[in-house]
């Protein structure tokens, strides 16, 4: 009888032991999970790739300027004289009884509420972390109120600062006609959507000199004669789509990012919500964040950081869009050499020259690269959510060269255009480190 109780107490044992509660979250990956919630909202409002960018940049802003207020940890610097026309901010008083953790976050919701078209979203966000705060962090009434009214001060201020980047103004410019001289941009299939963002350039850089302190290479001249160097460029995007590996269609997808894929069964159409490049990175910068299990103010650091290099790498790149003007693969091939042709992945509604992906996947890569010090290997899976399998890395600088050539794959981009606009961010990138002083 003793022998069956004894025994019976292991299994109680045993039963106790695989029922302890699960590690405690990190900072790291509370941050990440929190910023996942601006995410989504974007992804539901099929925020495009300008916009994403300039939405995560301030966001961030919101939570790295309480943290440097109020901790002022070793590794922040003040963008007060950094940033272009950014305001001053003042410290908590002391003992106000200002917390770091919690206001980072609630400053990040609080930012996405104002900012996004369907911020309101965010409001149930914003009331379960308060409620959370109590618990997580020990927090008196008197703490959160302290806490709350301070990010709010901040928040305020960076709303008005993000209201006269110009953002507001292009919504009440001419629409975009899309010019006849041969070689220039058109509208492609299926939507035949109008130009995205044509007046993006106008927007205040956060670092930048000027949207066209970066121009590119010229790109290859558009020519029409068969043995010409553009002819060849053309030629190799129709070559190389249609004998694609599996592996080059998974990569091709993997970085695909397009907000609003439309799928046409019959007489029907309906849009397919998907995260934009930008989205995808800062997932990145989240996955690396929490597997290093950096510090609160570092990850915010970092996401800070890339969030401010991928808005002046979009102004950057949508400048030489619309200055070049360039026509897509899909429309010259489909004009030259076969009108049946489709690109593996939809064209998107904007001019050519250079690759968005190439110039702000190598200009965020060269940050990241900066910060971590070293290569790092991590595992993206960003994009599962959206049904594509996860893939490695062994450093940000292999998968953004991936990300690049993947618009070659894609079908939707010619290759001066990606070798240059790698090199357009990479320059981008380090102008952003020699303005905030990384290693």
């Amino acid at each position: 009888m003793k022998k069956t109780v004894f025994f019976f107490g292991l299994v109680l044992i045993g039963l106790t032991g695989s029922m302890a509660a699960p590690p405690a979250e990190t900072d790291a990956a509370v941050y990440a999970r929190t910023l996942k919630k601006l995410t989504d909202v974007m992804v539901n409002d099929v925020t495009g790739p300008c916009a994403s960018a300039r939405y995560y940049a301030y966001a961030n802003l919101a939570a790295y300027e309480l943290l440097y207020q109020e901790q002022r940890p070793a590794t922040y610097v003040a963008f007060e004289g950094r940033l272009r026309k950014y305001p001053t901010f003042a410290k908590p008083q002391p003992n106000a009884g200002v917390d770091a953790r919690f206001g980072s976050l609630y400053a990040l919701l609080r930012m996405g509420e104002e900012l996004l078209p369907s911020g309101y979203l965010l409001e149930k966000e914003r009331d379960a972390l308060i409620k959370e705060a109590k618990s997580r962090y020990q927090l008196s009434d008197e703490q959160l109120l302290a806490t709350r009214t301070y990010a709010d001060t901040l928040v305020k201020k960076l709303v008005k600062y993000a209201a006269q980047d110009g953002y507001i103004k292009t919504s009440g410019y001419m629409r975009f006609t899309p010019s006849e001289q041969p070689g220039s941009w058109q509208p492609t299939p299926p939507a035949y959507s109008e130009a995205y963002e044509p007046y993006w350039p106008t927007l205040r850089p956060f670092l930048l000199d000027s949207a066209a302190q970066f121009r590119p290479k010229p790109m290859v001249p558009y020519s029409e004669a068969k043995d010409s160097p553009f002819f060849r460029l053309v030629k190799e995007v129709y070559d190389t789509t249609r004998a694609l590996t599996d592996q080059q269609r998974h990569i091709a997808n993997f970085w695909d990012c397009n907000p609003f894929f439309l799928n046409q069964k019959g007489h029907v159409s309906f849009g397919t919500k998907k995260i934009t490049p930008g989205g995808h990175w800062m997932g990145i910068t989240s996955i690396v964040c929490t597997q290093r299990n950096l510090s609160l103010a570092e990850t915010v650091r970092w996401h800070t950081l890339v969030g401010l290099t991928m808005a002046d790498a979009f102004i950057s790149c949508w400048e030489e869009k619309y200055h070049s003007n360039r026509i897509r693969p899909e429309t010259v091939i489909n004009q030259q050499i076969d009108r049946d042709w489709r690109p593996m992945l939809q064209t998107p509604p904007f001019p050519e020259y250079t690759s968005g992906h190439s110039v702000m996947s190598a200009a965020v890569s060269t940050v990241l690269t900066a910060l971590a010090g070293e290569p790092i290997g991590y595992t993206d899976t960003v994009e599962v959510e959206f049904g594509i399998p996860a893939r490695s890395f062994r450093s940000f600088e292999q998968a953004a060269n991936e990300a690049a050539i993947s618009r070659l794959y894609g079908g939707i981009h010619f290759r001066d255009s990606i070798e240059n606009g790698v090199a357009q961010g990479r320059q981008i990138g380090r102008f952003v480190i020699r303005q905030l002083g990384l290693p």
